[in-house]
């Protein structure tokens, strides 16, 4: 009797976990599927350009889907979590969550130099074989970081939701030198080469990119959030609607998560046909192995690690129950379209 209760409560336990995981189990399935569809119609089928892009529509779709309900997500929880939480507490858990960013930040960057000095995936043999396209961007750090700046605070909530604000520079032309022509010694004409490109002048300019500014999303609902909760009675109302368009939002990244398997299929065996050289993987297999070691390296060990020192729990257990949102943001390579994925299982 002991041995037959034994079998069904494995039994149960079983079905409870496959229906508990039923999802992460079909898209792991799906990236499977995908794989091997977008090897089989490469090798046996002569697709066109066209019908590649056809091919791969269901994926475009998805993509779409979880970009669509992007903007009310982060909206509705920012603003709902911060209300809800005393301003001392909500304090705390941002300063640590800041700590913890720069700290891993930190590690993280400490660990590619590391990588990079042993494996030096840029010495090759095969590395003057790789062409190489494009221009490098004149961006300063200190650019970078006013950008920053300026994208927390946008002068346009609207349009802060499509678009993101971007500088960049502008040399300024010197001004004309006299038309009297002089002989100049060559070491003279090189040192005041020198003294000139030092002594440039630029002009910013300012200008706008495709793409959600989160950056000043988060921090206008944070403000609005601290605002509200500080509004007793008079924010009841305005709580309860990003609470109720938190849960109808949160109910549609469920309808949507139904449809990723199928999505992630085809998203997956479209990318596999468009690639047209597979050689390129060899010639930049230091590189892939550069970063996919620090990747499992940072994921695997020192993330874990901070997780286990702190909580003093399994870590594995936790990134068991966040494996959709890292599988789905390894398939679909995209952490901003992972993010409605990620809100669910937190």
């Amino acid at each position: 009797m002991d041995v037959m209760g034994n079998r069904e409560r494995r039994g149960v336990n079983f079905k409870g976990l496959l229906k508990r995981n039923w999802l992460l189990i079909a898209t792991v399935l799906s990236v499977l599927l995908g794989i091997s569809l977008g090897v089989v119609v490469r090798e046996y089928a002569s697709l066109s350009h066209l019908h590649k892009q056809y091919f791969g529509f269901p994926g475009e779709i998805l993509m779409r889907m979880l970009k669509l309900v992007i903007l009310p997500l982060i909206i509705s929880s920012m603003i709902t979590g911060v209300a809800a939480l005393d301003s001392e507490v909500s304090g705390k858990i941002g300063l640590r969550a800041v700590i913890y960013y720069f700290s891993t930040t930190i590690i993280a960057v400490v660990l590619g130099i590391i990588l990079v000095m042993t494996i030096k995936p840029g010495v090759s043999q095969t590395a003057d074989h790789i062409d190489r396209e494009g221009t490098t961007p004149n961006v300063t750090t200190v650019d970078t970081l006013l950008d920053l700046l300026r994208n927390m605070f946008p002068e346009n909530l609207v349009q802060a939701c499509f678009q993101q604000y971007k500088t960049k520079r502008k040399e300024l032309e010197p001004p004309k030198a006299s038309e009297e022509t002089t002989t100049i010694p060559p070491l003279t004409t090189t040192i005041m080469a020198v003294v000139e490109n030092i002594t440039k002048d630029y002009k910013i300019i300012g200008t706008y990119s495709d793409g959600i500014n989160v950056l000043g999303l988060i921090v206008f609902c944070v403000a609005f959030g601290l605002v509200i909760g500080k509004m007793g009675e008079k924010g009841r109302i305005l709580l309860e609607f990003f609470d109720a368009l938190n849960e109808a939002t949160m109910k549609l990244v469920q309808i949507i998560m139904c449809y990723m398997p199928i999505g992630i299929l085809f998203l997956i065996a479209a990318k596999i046909i468009e690639v047209e050289d597979w050689e390129i993987f060899k010639k930049m297999g230091l590189y892939m192995v550069t970063v996919l070691s620090g990747l499992a390296i940072h994921a695997a060990i020192c993330l874990p690690l901070i997780y286990f020192v702190i909580v003093r729990k399994n870590p594995y257990i936790f990134t068991l129950g966040m494996a959709q949102a890292l599988v789905t943001a390894l398939m679909i390579s995209s952490s901003s379209a992972t993010l409605p994925v990620t809100f669910r299982c937190a």
